[in-house]
């Protein structure tokens, strides 16, 4: 069975935020760090060497495959800040249309800067994301 990739590491978040080069998406990352630690109450932890994830949890798939993986995170990437979150939650297209300015796929979020979204729309999609991975995920 292949090793997960992504696993959660030591890594400091703040020394990992500190090297990101664009300072627009640097400071973006920080008030995205502080923005779900505030909603969540969870610390946040480097996942691999580009994730910034929150909480966890383990999953198993019908083939066997299996791991943990942080509850919500965001990376910012070269291209856009990506935000990971659960594929299926309570309204999740309405507030989709309600966020502002992004892209999205079946987990990801992807946005240019955090003044392109309304950030409480972004709060109730983490929170609810989060809530509803603890559902499918208990314990």
């Amino acid at each position: 069975m292949a090793k997960n990739k992504t696993t959660e590491t030591h890594a400091s978040v703040a020394g990992f935020l500190t090297k990101i080069k664009d300072k627009q998406k640097r400071s973006d990352s920080s008030a995205i760090v502080d923005l779900i630690s505030r909603q969540t109450g969870l610390e946040p932890k480097m996942w691999g060497s580009a994730i910034v994830g929150f909480g966890s949890y383990h999953y198993k798939y019908a083939s066997g495959h299996e791991g943990d993986a942080p509850i919500a995170g965001f990376s910012p990437r070269k291209d856009a800040i990506v935000l990971y979150v659960n594929p299926v939650f309570p309204k999740r297209g309405e507030l989709l249309k309600k966020l502002g300015k992004h892209k999205a796929g079946k987990s990801c979020i992807y946005i240019k800067k955090l003044e392109d979204v309304d950030e409480a729309v972004m709060e109730r999609i983490i929170v609810a994301s989060i809530e509803q991975a603890k559902k499918d995920y208990p314990g």
